[in-house]
Order: structure tokens, then sequence, then C-alpha cells
């Protein structure tokens, strides 16, 4: 039992990590852990019924109604590493993004492949799977704006970025990219600025809340349209995390804007030595979610034998 919830506060800190990447989901970390269906589950039962069974039962029927030992586990790993990596991950994004890139790319590579093979045999997969692929890539074109940081902008951009960061395949920090809130956010956990993590979280709970009661009837009522949708989605974020890209200026009605586009990596001006390590991290992404679903394959396989 220990044992359990220990790996599961360990795949909340993978969670937490992948969130404050801007390209990369937790969703696809609790999707390749095989915790993803008990993660969507556990928060759905945050309901009126758990609240019944506090006021009639006590908070032993309440916590166990809502799996609270997992969820505790889940969400104190996230929020270690949220505060712990934030501003490690901010520094790699800043001094080294191309070696980061890299890495996220081999993870969203393999995590692509791991939820095509979740499909269930069903018609039309093909289209769901080219409509995330292009969903994908259109919101990648898409100019990052700035909304002005206040309470209520910090709460509704949680709540929007939180319904992103549980799906497999869709950034939040990445929909945070593009409302100008990302790195209000990420400065706000790195001081510590309590009103803005604290709308920030609230606006994470509430949306969360609402979202995964849809989220719970479609991976019920139609997985394999929304497995294949996902899919896509991951394929079409590698042009979004992909490490090479040149800058460009465009011009719009509020002034200069910083572009990038896609190139090969020997039409960069990054030396023999930086493509060979990217190439690398990307190996090193891949194989570790490899890895990750070995293990928790052979877990899954020996589970029944403990009971």
């Amino acid at each position: 039992m220990n044992s359990h919830y220990f790996g599961v506060f360990f795949r909340g800190m993978a969670m937490g990590a992948a969130d404050v990447v801007p390209g990369v989901s937790g969703g696809t970390v609790a999707f390749i852990t095989n915790i993803y269906d008990e993660l969507i589950e556990s928060i759905k039962s945050c309901n009126l019924v758990a609240l019944k069974a506090l006021f009639q039962q006590g908070p032993s029927a309440f916590w166990q109604h809502i799996n609270g030992n997992f969820l505790l586990c889940l969400f104190l790993g996230i929020a270690v590493s949220v505060v712990s990596l934030a501003k490690f991950i901010s520094y790699g994004l800043e001094q080294y993004p191309q070696f980061v890139s890299a890495f996220f790319f081999g993870l969203i590579l393999a995590s692509a492949w791991f939820v095509y093979r979740q499909i269930p045999a069903a018609k039309g997969r093909l289209l769901w799977l080219l409509g995330g692929v292009a969903a994908a890539i259109g919101i990648g074109v898409i100019h990052p704006g700035q909304l002005t940081v206040t309470p209520l902008t910090v709460f509704l951009s949680g709540a929007l970025a939180i319904c992103a960061m549980i799906l497999p395949g869709i950034s939040g920090s990445f929909i945070l990219l593009l409302m100008g809130m990302y790195e209000p956010i990420i400065g706000a956990i790195k001081s510590f600025d309590i009103t803005i993590a604290l709308c920030f979280a609230l606006g994470c709970a509430c949306g969360l809340l609402a979202f995964v009661r849809v989220l719970s009837w479609l991976l019920h009522q139609h997985r394999a349209p929304l497995l294949a949708l996902l899919t896509g989605i991951l394929l079409g974020s590698l042009s979004i995390i992909w490490p090479w890209k040149a800058l460009g200026d465009l011009q719009d009605g509020h002034g200069s804007m910083v572009t990038a586009a896609n190139i090969l990596p020997w039409q960069s001006e990054m030396s023999l030595a930086g493509i060979a390590l990217c190439v690398l991290l990307m190996i090193a992404g891949l194989l570790l979610v490899l890895g990750l679903e070995s293990i928790s394959q052979r877990k899954q396989e020996q589970q029944p034998e403990s009971y």
C-alpha cells in the first residue's frame, strides 16, 4: 500500500514537471503511467454525494469516496514538482531551449505512439487523428496575446489551462503562453506571490471539477474518437516543440512580433556537437517513456497475483 502511493507521488512529480513546460502535458504522463482513468474518476467523485457522505457518515467515508489517498499523493507530487522545478525549468528554457525542447520532443513522440496503441478498433479513427494534428498545428501558429494580469484574468487562465493540462497531448502551459500569462504565473510561483498563485490555483480547481465530468463521459462513451483526437494533437504538437527554429519579425497593428519557423537541424547555426546532443536527448526522452510504459505494464500484470 505505502509503496503504491509512493509511486503515485513520483508520478505526480513527473506530471508537475511536464506541466511547467510549454508543449508538454501532464495528462500525457498520467496516461502513459496508467493512472489516467483513476485520476479522472477520482476527481469526478468530488461531488455532492461526497459531501453527503462527509456529513452523514463522517470524514473517513468522505475520504474513501473521493479516493483521498491517491489524490493527496498525486497533487502533493505535482505541487512539490512545480514549486521546486519552476525556477530550474524556466532557466533551462531561457538558456538551453533547444536541448529542453529536444528532450520533450522524444517524450511526446513516444507518448503519441503509446496513446495510439490504446485506441479501440472503430470507424473514423483516422479522421479524428488528422483532425487532432490540424488542431495542434493551428494552435501552434497562433501568435501569443497579452492579457492584463488581474485576479480575475489569473483565475480564468487557471480554469482554461487546467482543462488543457488534464488532456493527454494538450499543454496547459502553452495555452498560458498564448494568453500572455505564462511568465506572470511562473514568476509568481518563483517569487511565492501568494495572491497570484492562490487565484490561479482556485481557477484550476474550479475548471478541473467542471471539465472532468465531460472528460469522464467522453472516455466512457466515445473513447476511440477521443484517443484518436488526442493522438493527433500529440503528433501535431511536435511542430510546436521542434528544437530548430528560424526567428523572424512580423509586423502587425501592435508593432513588431517575434515569430519562429521550423527548419532542418543543418540549416540552423547550431554546431554539429549541439545537433548530436539534441538527437541524443530526443532518444533519451523516447526511451524514458518506453521504460515507464514497460514498468507500468509489468506492475499491471503482477497485480492480480498479489490478491
